[in-house]
Order: C-alpha cells, then structure tokens, then sequence
C-alpha cells in the first residue's frame, strides 16, 4: 500500500508540470475558411476535391495526435445585414472517420464580443464513429442586436471529418431553434454594455489595421532585403500601404461611431429597453444536487453543499472554475484488522459504525482536461468500535486490553475522535461541454475514482458503558482518557462512484494502540457524499 501511495504522489508531481504550458500558435485559412493552429499541430485542415464532382470542395479536419484534450474547428463569419430578425439555419453534409468523442456543426450569434445571442454546437446530438455523407441542421433566431454570425464544424478529440455545402440560408419563423441557447430567449443589453461593445469594436478597428500594416511593412522589408526590389521603391509601396490602412480605419470606425451616436439619441428619446436589474426572481432551497435553472435574478440556496448562488450565471462561474469547494459527508460500517484479518471479529459489524463531515478543495490539474483533480481538505471523523460478549476496553499500564465485564453490558462503544486532512488523487470522466465556442468544465456530473490517504491527530478517546445496577437502575458511566491510543493517525483511502455518491474504504496504518502486543488498525467501509 505504501508503494501505491507513493506512486500516486509522483504521478500527481510530474502531471503538476504541465499546469503553467502555454501554447502558441497563429491564425491560418483554408480558401475562405479560417482556423487556428498551434505552433504543435493538433489538427490537420485540408481541402480536398470530390472525386464524384471536380467544383466541389471537401474539407477535412483530421487530428494528428493520438490523443487530444481539446478541439479543432474550420469557421467563418458572416455580417448580419440580411439575417437581423429572422430565423436562420445552418445546413450541411458531414462524414465522419473514428471519432473517438464528438464532432458536429456549430453556429453562434454575437453583439460583438460582449454577448452571446445565441448559440447551438450539435453537443446534445453529437456526430460520433464511422458514420457516412448525412446532412445536419442548425437553427437559431438571429435578434436585432446582433453584430456577427459566426459559424463551422468541429471535430472534438480524436479521428476525421469532413464537410461540404455548409450554406446558411433564412427559413420560416415557425421553424423551431436547435440551440441551448435560444435568439429568441436572449436577455435585454444594457445602454452601457452597448456602449462599451461599441468603443471597444473601435479600438479593436485601430488595433487591426495596424498589425496587418505591421506585417505589410515587414514583407516589404523581406522583399529589400533578398533583392526582390529597391528600398525607394519599398518606401513608395509603405506610404501607399500606409494611406490603404488610414482610410480603413476612418471608414470603419466612422460606422461604429454612427452606431454609437444613435444609440445615445435612443437612449435620450427613451427607446433604449433597460435591463430588469432589480426585479428577483424569488428564493429556492435545494437539498442534493440540481441541475435545474435558477430563474432570473434568482437565488439557489444549497443546503448540502452549504453554497448560494446569485442567479444562474453565478452557479455556472463558480462550478466551471479549476478549483470548487465540496462538503463531504461519510458513514458506514468500521471494525480492526487483527493479524490481517476481520474474521471473527471482537466487534459488531453491523453496529460498529464511523461518521465523517468535512470541507474539500477540488482542483483541475490540467487546464484543458477534466480528468485529473488534486482533492484536499479538512475533516472530523468519528471511528465507533462495540465490543461482543459484554466486554469494554481497559488500560493496564502500556497495554489496553479488552476484558470481559461482571454484568450483562446494554452497550459498550468505544469512540475515537480524529481531525484529518485528506488528500486525494481523482479521476473525474465528467465530459467537457463545447459552450460559446469555448471549453466549459464542470465536476461531480459523472463517475469518479479517488486514490490516496489521509493524517492527522486524535481529539479524544471515550467509553460509553450502559447496564442495570443492583437496584435495577439504568447505569450510563462515559470514560474519557487516552487508553494508549495514537495520538497521530495516516492511513490511505480510495473511493468509488458515481456524481455524488461513492462507495468509500479507509484503512489505518497506524495502530489503533501504541503499545499493544498485536496490532490492530482500523477499517472502514461506507458511502461517500461529495455535495459540490
């Protein structure tokens, strides 16, 4: 068991590593279509001609690592000029090779960067494995505010797809939206978020045209330098490249200040909807967990997991983040290993029982896989021990012995108290959610496995006799002491299961007395809640 911890601390060390890799890459094309790529390819982007069709194109995404925490996705993005207040859907045909987790198509409607309108990505009905040509669909309700409709295929993982007549066409207001998040459903913008969207799509407009003369600049200095041409000429083509991107950005940016400045006429004249800021939308109590909206502006108490959240943007924030908080709560049946055994015990199985409370810290080791996780913490645990055949324990010098009583004993239950500080290894196989284009993690959703152990002191130790006197009278007599119990306790401990429930195995490595001729160490075997 030693071997195995020590084993779990080296593999969590080495995995540490990696959390601070960053990875850099740049912005490529394929025709119209745009991806990113990192400077170690994940994904190859290709475009292919159909054997069947020489002016159609095919495009794949095929990964190029045999495993992938993360995605690849060839997009594009399209103005809103012909789609603003309508229903639009995305149709395509996608095939795909040994897709190990998912692929499908994706589309989101933006109000620039600062909100997403609206948003479907084919999650909840992924494409997987071998499947052939199929044609897929995509529908959203493009709202008046929108500023870009960005859209592609994404392949999540491992495998290959490929893609062709992906088309974006308006369609029937009947015709139901796909997305989780619906354009239809889309909160009110405020006035000020408008207004900071708007000055910061300016800003961004300098921003852009001055890299992209930066790197017009650079090649012309490349073209000097191999002799491609003079250095007047250069000079010529740098004042001209210089007046191109001058005039860009006036007539880009005096669009947006259009924009802006009949937002502020709206907003003088009353025409600009504020946001419900003050309005709630009541107080719901929640025992366990919940995967259940909570209404606008409304607030969740969790009892369990003694948390509150403040709407549902607050809960989906705080779960998503690398590190979450759980309160634990443990019990279930406790007993001790005498010469490697719990045969034939000197204790009641059934009624020999521990309890453990506690807070844990839950940390994601890696920052684009939701497998790994450091779990810590802190908790109180109460080891229970009942004697059979009218016995307690007694302390005869070093040595604590169990000795049979002389009378009939109602109950004899020995208590050790401990504070521990728990430290686990744990496989989450919650699945990553693709939200906004992004990677979004959450915890607790699906199997967990924890490997590792835990150490601290004892509280107290105390005996609690119950039997009838001479006259007949109920007796309770409570013995506290240390009866030559450890005071350090460090064990190892695993557990199994599912959400929230897990199956749970403890057991001690340190003696239970110090001093004893056999050793005795405690075992535990219970459930496990890990309220998140």
């Amino acid at each position: 068991m030693q071997k195995i911890m020590l084993f779990t601390i080296i593999t969590i060390v080495a995995l540490a590593t990696k959390l601070s890799a960053q990875e850099k890459g740049s912005y490529k094309h394929v025709l119209d279509w745009s991806y990113w790529q990192s400077e170690s390819p994940k994904y190859e982007m290709n475009l292919e001609k159909n054997p069947e069709s020489s002016d159609q194109n095919i495009f794949t995404i095929k990964s190029v690592q045999s495993k992938i925490n993360g995605f690849g996705t060839l997009m594009k993005t399209a103005k809103t000029d012909l789609y603003t207040g309508k229903t639009v859907k995305m149709s395509g045909y996608v095939k795909s090779d040994d897709v190990k987790s998912w692929a499908g198509l994706w589309m989101r409607v933006d109000y620039y960067d600062a909100r997403v309108l609206a948003f479907d990505n084919m999650q909840n009905r992924p494409i997987k494995g071998f499947t052939d040509w199929t044609k897929y669909e995509i529908v959203l309700f493009v709202p008046k505010e929108a500023t870009s409709i960005s859209y592609g295929v994404l392949l999540d993982g491992t495998g290959k797809v490929g893609f062709k007549d992906v088309k974006l066409e308006v369609v029937d207001d009947n015709v139901p939206e796909t997305g989780s998040n619906k354009g239809r459903e889309h909160k009110v913008i405020s006035f000020e978020t408008k207004a900071k969207a708007i000055g910061d799509q300016i800003k961004k407009i300098s921003d852009d045209e001055k890299k992209a003369l930066k790197i017009d600049i650079e090649g012309l200095d490349e073209q000097v330098a191999n002799g491609s041409i003079s250095k007047e000429r250069a000079d010529e083509l740098k004042l001209k490249k210089a007046q191109e991107h001058a005039a860009n950005i006036d007539i880009k940016i005096a669009v947006e200040e259009e924009k802006l400045n009949q937002l502020v006429q709206d907003k003088v004249d009353g025409k600009v909807e504020e946001e419900n800021t003050k309005k709630r939308g009541g107080t719901s109590i929640i025992i366990g967990g919940s995967n259940d909206s909570i209404a606008l502006n409304g607030t969740e108490i969790n009892l369990t997991s003694m948390k509150v959240y403040h709407g549902q943007k607050d809960k989906e924030n705080r779960q998503s983040k690398r590190t979450t908080s759980q309160f634990v709560f443990a019990f279930g049946a406790n007993n001790l290993v005498t010469d490697k055994q719990v045969a034939n015990s000197d204790f009641k199985y059934l009624k020999s029982h521990f309890y453990e409370w506690g807070f844990t810290f839950n940390t994601r080791i890696l920052k684009e896989d939701n497998l790994l996780h450091f779990k810590y913490g802190m908790s109180l645990m109460y080891n229970n021990l009942r004697a059979t055949d009218d016995r307690y324990f007694e302390k005869n010098g070093a040595q604590t012995n169990l000795v049979t009583s002389a009378v009939h004993l109602d109950e004899s239950r020995f208590r050790n108290v401990y504070i521990m500080a728990p430290l686990h290894l744990e496989f989450d196989f919650t699945k990553k959610e693709i939200r906004d284009n992004a990677n979004y993690f959450r915890t607790h959703e699906s199997v967990r496995v924890g490997l590792g152990g835990y150490a601290g002191f004892r509280v107290k130790s105390k005996q609690i006799l119950c039997f009838d006197d001479a006259s007949g009278n109920d007796v309770e007599q409570k013995t506290k002491g240390n009866f030559n119990v450890n005071d350090f306790n460090y064990g190892l401990s695993t557990y199994v299961g599912y959400k929230a429930t897990s199956i749970y195995l403890k057991y001690d490595l340190q003696p239970l007395f110090e001093n004893n001729a056999v050793d005795q160490n405690n075992i535990s075997l219970g459930l496990r809640f890990d309220f998140n």
